[in-house]
């Protein structure tokens, strides 16, 4: 594969000019992988690259959002060893300052945790409470220990079932998954666990409540499942009912497209009333 070459030159490159033993490596991706990369194909080859997991980017699944981590750090990351705590990449921003042992202001990266213990091998617990995901679409979803929260009845992304699709109709507003027994995202638990969608939510609620800044993730999220339950297009009047409840008036919309003109999307501007 061209990864593996390029990864290879690199490496060679760092042993040539003596810097390996002082270099940290980080091999990752940004997301998961892209149909434009012709699933069919690679699949008659015998290779599944979103492996085991659902979806692909784009997708509030992990198939659009779990990546490789590999980290090579002589000295500090032992060598063959694994970790399973749950990271971001925004983590790289707080592990960064932490390695430099730089002191970040307190309205810098804060949704950023350093995985510094967990890369050298002295973590005794969980670094980081929760992720936060999101798809294309807007959806948002939340990640706690081994139960995902997914606020959309359907992918939304480029996966069945698309958002609007025949297939999204009549299914269940938001989707929870226990990860530990389902990987693959396919038993949606939201109805013999709803404390625990209930909490989750709750606790998304909370990380923009500690920012008002992020006061706009959260309705985002709001308009998302308003364009999407139901599948039929949205008025301005009712995003602007959402907006009000946040304390915002709707200043202008801008369509995105015509598809997404279509389907009542836009890209909002609001003001503080």
């Amino acid at each position: 594969m061209e990864v593996d070459w390029t990864v290879g030159q690199v490496l060679a490159a760092l042993d040539r000019n003596s810097l390996a033993e002082s270099t940290i490596v980080i091999v990752t991706s940004d997301n998961g992988c892209s149909p434009e990369a012709k699933f069919d194909e690679l699949t008659a080859k015998g290779h599944n690259p979103s492996y085991h997991f659902r979806g692909y980017k784009a997708d509030i699944f992990d198939g659009g959002h779990r990546v490789p981590f590999i980290v090579r750090w002589p000295g500090r990351v032992k060598a063959r060893t694994t970790s399973h705590q749950l990271i971001c990449l925004t983590d790289l921003f707080a592990t960064c300052a932490d390695i430099l042992g730089a002191k970040l202001p307190d309205n810098a990266a804060e949704d950023s945790v350093s995985i510094l213990p967990a890369l050298e091998g002295r973590d005794n617990g969980p670094l980081r409470e929760a992720v936060v995901h999101h798809s294309i679409n807007g959806s948002f979803a939340l990640r706690e220990k081994a139960w995902k929260l997914e606020l959309c009845p359907d992918s939304g992304g480029w996966s069945a079932p698309r958002p609007g699709s025949g297939l999204a109709r009549g299914l269940p507003p938001i989707q929870l998954y226990d990860l530990a027994t389902d990987i693959g995202e396919r038993t949606n638990l939201q109805d013999q666990h709803p404390e625990v969608a209930q909490r989750l939510e709750k606790l998304l609620e909370r990380y923009v409540a500690d920012d008002p800044r992020e006061a706009m993730l959260a309705l985002h999220a709001d308009l998302e499942i308003l364009v999407n339950v139901g599948g039929r297009e949205r008025t301005t009047d009712e995003y602007a009912a959402l907006l009000a409840r946040s304390g915002l008036r709707l200043a202008r919309t801008i369509p995105l497209g015509r598809a997404q003109e279509a389907m009542g999307h836009y890209l909002i501007e609001a003001q503080p009333v």
